[in-house]
């Protein structure tokens, strides 16, 4: 049970790392070309998009899976991956806490803004999305990237 709940999570780990990954080295840097209006149309529907079954379910399943596997070896006589199990939930937990105080709030400010050819100031709305958003996904992605080494090292010990 323990070793399909880490082989579980380190999936669940993976899949959400790629997503920040993705956007850390492909989807903002070919955003930041285009013109205010198009980042902007293109962030928003980003943002509705990416509220899915398959998205959530990765995200916050590798989450909760994280957790629940380290309380699974705690209770263990097997205690080789326990560091390495707190480390990754940690170090997800970080990502998890710097989507839900920074990158959704500047989500959610940007689609306030209202629909794209309505905007009067849409250089603006960008200046005060693009910078800080890159900056804390790629902090996610460190983040993320760390959790799904440390817990794959842990499936290693197990």
């Amino acid at each position: 049970m323990r070793t399909v709940a880490l082989a579980a999570t380190t999936l669940l780990l993976g899949l959400s790392a790629g997503v920040f990954f993705a956007y850390s080295t492909s989807v903002m840097l070919a955003l930041h070309h285009v013109e205010d209006r198009t980042f902007i149309d293109v962030m928003q529907n980003i943002n509705t998009a990416i509220l899915n079954g398959w998205f959530l379910t990765a995200y916050v399943g590798a989450f909760l899976l994280a957790i629940a596997t380290t309380l699974l070896h705690l209770g263990s006589g097997h205690r080789a991956p326990l560091p390495w199990l707190l480390a990754a939930t940690i170090l997800y937990g970080v990502a998890f806490v710097v989507t839900a105080t920074v990158n959704v709030p500047l989500n959610n400010t940007l689609d306030a803004a209202g629909p794209v050819a309505a905007i009067t100031d849409p250089s603006a709305v960008r200046a005060a999305f693009e910078g800080r958003w890159v900056t804390w996904n790629l902090v996610r992605t460190v983040a993320s990237a760390g959790s799904l080494l440390t817990m794959a090292i842990a499936l290693l010990r197990a």
